[in-house]
């Protein structure tokens, strides 16, 4: 879909002069076909805006910039990978190559419908970048909002005194996948965070004069921001890591639990199957044989020595 800003331009055909921004959601061959020959842009593919290294994030041509980065689309795509963007910027236009629906992208352009005063292409990228930035922060508060609800659920502190506090497998599994799940949509947040540090700080240096010193103040403020979400997108990384060995750990504690069960019933078991065997061997010179009580005297001591165990246990503490 091709898009005209401003948008009484789209009614005349994007005639010269008249559009600062063309936006191109998951553009067709003629879309990109109709662009390249009304504007002398050549445009990259999907697969140029995929590409990892440097040189193909931020380039410039002829007085063109090419800048490209990853981006999430939504809050909570942990299935879906980052979508690739694109920024082809010049003095006169700027065209913007995208996959899929952004919330920032549909906030610039309803702020550039109110002001007209953000008429040219460079006040647009300047725009498009705080929205951008804007909703990076959004995401981040959002997954802080979860790791806090998390981080409360975990350190789970109630007012009636337990001496220990059971968590259900099930519940454990389910934290496990929330703290990696939001660890997953950080990563993603910081890899569009480090792309977009990379194409505003490219746009913005000095030697580019057709960029106006308003601008660039802009670009300034937003590079500021940036840098602050990455320093706070490292703490939630820090807070995620730190929640994934304390689920781990309480998962440890509850294993030693278990075997400790374990082993102090085979302990407890052990004195009592003593004296049942002892006494099933039916010797003939086993004076308890002919006891009146002899029955009542084995089922005593099988009592007895399972009680003085469990009583040893209790006042050690182990128990």
């Amino acid at each position: 879909m091709l898009t005209a800003y401003p948008a009484f331009a789209q009614a005349e055909a994007h005639a010269a002069g008249k559009v600062s921004w063309l936006d191109l959601l998951d553009p067709t061959k003629e879309e990109r076909s109709v662009v390249q020959s009304d504007y002398g842009l050549k445009l990259p593919s999907r697969e140029d805006l995929s590409e990892v290294e440097s040189s193909s994030r931020v380039a410039e041509e002829n007085g063109v910039l090419f800048l490209s980065m990853p981006i999430v689309s939504h809050a909570r795509a942990v299935e879906e990978a980052p979508s690739p963007i694109g920024f082809v910027l010049s003095k006169d236009i700027l065209v913007t190559i995208r996959y899929t629906q952004l919330r920032s992208f549909d906030a610039a352009a309803a702020k550039l419908s109110k002001d007209d005063t953000l008429a040219s292409s460079v006040d647009a990228f300047a725009t498009l970048v705080e929205e951008m930035v804007d909703r990076s922060a959004d995401l981040l508060e959002g997954i802080a909002a979860e790791l806090d609800a998390v981080s409360r659920s975990v350190f789970l502190k109630t007012r009636t005194r337990r001496r220990h506090l059971t968590r259900s497998n099930e519940a454990l599994h389910r934290t496990l996948i929330e703290v990696g799940n939001a660890g997953e949509r950080l990563s993603q947040t910081r890899g569009s965070l480090l792309g977009l540090q990379r194409i505003v700080q490219f746009a913005s240096e000095p030697e580019r004069e057709w960029i106006p010193n308003a601008v660039r103040s802009r670009l300034r403020t937003a590079q500021g921001d940036l840098l602050s979400l990455a320093d706070y997108e490292t703490h939630l990384s820090d807070k995620v890591q730190f929640l994934l060995d304390a689920v781990l750990g309480f998962i440890n504690t509850k294993q030693n639990d278990i075997f400790t069960v374990l082993t102090i019933v085979s302990v407890v078991g052990i004195p009592p199957t003593l004296v049942a065997s002892i006494y099933g061997m039916n010797f003939k010179n086993m004076p308890e044989l002919d006891w009146a009580w002899g029955y009542q005297f084995g089922l005593a001591l099988i009592v007895l020595s399972t009680i003085l165990p469990i009583l040893w246990f209790k006042w050690r503490g182990w128990l």
